[in-house]
């Protein structure tokens, strides 16, 4: 990454965590605040910690930054010794056993894509490299490039052992990528490490709120979402309790371009392409972890699964907004 996209995603994250306003029950000054910026996960994180002296937010800084990096050593598919690269490379061969970590965010993965009716689905990678997400093209793929990609793709051609930990591809050249879930299963982990701690977790626009109260008061964080169509600028701002999380999915961050058409990174497995879509869907929930996949599974299939979540996934809501 070169130095112009590094400051600029540093930028970025700041904007985000300006973005981010602790509302309390009374007019008193806002706590004292210890804020931590860094790059994770091919993405900025911040950590905001409230009623924090700066020794004790750089204990709470090393364990959550701790509990990301196990999450990468496990999804990280640019590492090749990775967990999730070495099942990709064995599972087609036969059943890979898996860390109790990876277990998590596969079993997860499974409830996603039965919850969402095969919306959220990690074995998208083949389509993923196919339309350049990992390695440029010069060119969209083709109707036939697409079919052929998608006889790799779908949960149903995974075969699990509940019993033993295990996967298995049904058909080789299957890939999973897990990357519409591990930003926020490493929220929760991150958040379970200082459970004693005050302030916000973020993960690359992905927030933990931490349930213990600044001062003991009762209060609210107003969260700024982006403007799908603008995305340099705050839309609108939605409310969220401490212990809940927070995640976006919109089409306006990560990119590629064909033919002067540009393409976001959000998958549809059934159709084979990225929808040309301009909205974003904010979701709020208990768990970073849901909250991540959940995100993705309503940009693909919209209000009819945002009702299902908010009538399904307790204390949760979910915002869309058109542009």
């Amino acid at each position: 990454m070169d130095r112009r996209t590094r400051a600029g995603l540093i930028l970025a994250a700041l904007l985000l965590l300006a973005g981010v306003r602790l509302i309390t029950s009374t007019q008193k000054p806002r706590p004292r605040r210890e804020t931590f910026i860094f790059q994770t996960m091919g993405t900025v994180a911040g950590f905001m910690w409230d009623d924090t002296a700066p020794d004790a937010a750089l204990k709470l800084n090393e364990r959550a930054s701790g509990a990301f990096e196990l999450v990468v050593r496990t999804a990280n598919l640019r590492d090749p010794e990775s967990e999730i690269s070495r099942l990709n490379a064995a599972a087609g061969e036969r059943a890979f056993a898996c860390s109790p970590l990876m277990w998590t965010m596969l079993t997860e993965s499974r409830f996603a894509w039965e919850f969402s009716g095969g919306a959220f689905d990690i074995t998208v990678k083949p389509l993923m490299d196919l339309w350049g997400f990992y390695r440029k093209r010069g060119k969209a793929p083709s109707e036939q490039e697409i079919a052929e990609a998608k006889k790799r793709v779908g949960f149903d051609k995974l075969i699990f052992d509940d019993g033993n930990r295990t996967v298995r591809f049904r058909e080789k050249g299957m890939a999973l990528d897990l990357g519409g879930i591990a930003k926020g299963f490493a929220l929760d982990l991150a958040a379970e490490a200082v459970r004693e701690g005050k302030g916000v977790l973020d993960l690359g626009g992905n927030l933990k709120f931490l349930p213990a109260l600044p001062g003991g008061k009762k209060h609210f964080y107003s969260v700024g979402i982006k403007d799908p169509a603008a995305p340099e600028r705050l839309y609108k701002y939605i409310k969220a309790e401490p212990g809940m999380s927070v995640s976006t999915s919109g089409n306006y961050e990560r990119n590629v371009t064909y033919g002067g058409k540009t393409y976001g990174h959000i998958m549809d497995p059934e159709k084979g392409f990225p929808p040309q879509a301009r909205h974003s869907v904010t979701v709020v929930c208990p768990s970073a972890l849901r909250a991540d996949w959940l995100s993705t599974a309503v940009f693909l299939r919209g209000r009819k699964l945002a009702e299902k979540v908010e009538k399904e996934i307790p204390r949760s809501r979910v915002v869309i907004i058109e542009k």
